[in-house]
């Protein structure tokens, strides 16, 4: 009768502990989901459409992307247009809002990056269309460029990150 009980209360556990774990950076998701037929990518340049532009994101996650689907995937890089995949993006939206206030003044920003990326598939002739967007807080008390300096790779590996788990991890 313990055994059963035992059991029961193991998968109770077990089930926190996957939920859990993830959340305090002990188990992170590799799951990469690409057809076998795939073999080769093109990343195009990330064009920066924003209304406000940050001169450095466009390269910067044009070139994290390309190194972590090279790291990452078994794919192989190409700057042939009839790769088996290319994937285009534009930053869209690239604002500063306020998130967090105190004695009803402004005490927490949020930078917002919203990017656009479309995925051509030219084995079965399908584009998909992804939007993704991360934030970013910072206090309130410094300027966009303090806190761009301050973020520095987080905001790049941050973005680049969402628009890989959204291109290659089914999530």
């Amino acid at each position: 009768m313990n055994t059963i009980r035992w059991t029961k209360w193991s998968w109770v556990w077990l089930a926190i502990a996957l939920v859990v774990a993830p959340a305090c950076g002990i188990y992170t998701f590799k799951d990469v989901s690409i057809p076998a037929e795939i073999k080769t990518v093109k990343v195009n340049f990330i064009e920066n459409k924003a209304r406000l532009v940050n001169p450095r994101l466009s390269p910067a996650l044009t070139d994290k992307l390309q190194q972590k689907i090279v790291s990452q995937t078994k794919l192989i890089r190409t700057n042939n247009e009839d790769a088996d995949w290319v994937i285009s993006g534009a930053i869209s939206d690239y604002s500063i809002s306020t998130s967090g206030l105190s004695a009803q003044q402004a005490s927490t920003n949020r930078l917002t990056v919203v990017v656009q990326i479309s995925l051509r598939d030219n084995k079965i002739n399908k584009t998909t269309e992804y939007s993704v967007n991360k934030s970013f807080d910072f206090s309130a008390s410094k300027t966009l460029q303090q806190a761009e300096s301050e973020l520095g790779d987080e905001l790049i590996r941050g973005v680049t990150d969402e628009i890989f788990n959204r291109l290659f991890s089914n999530w």
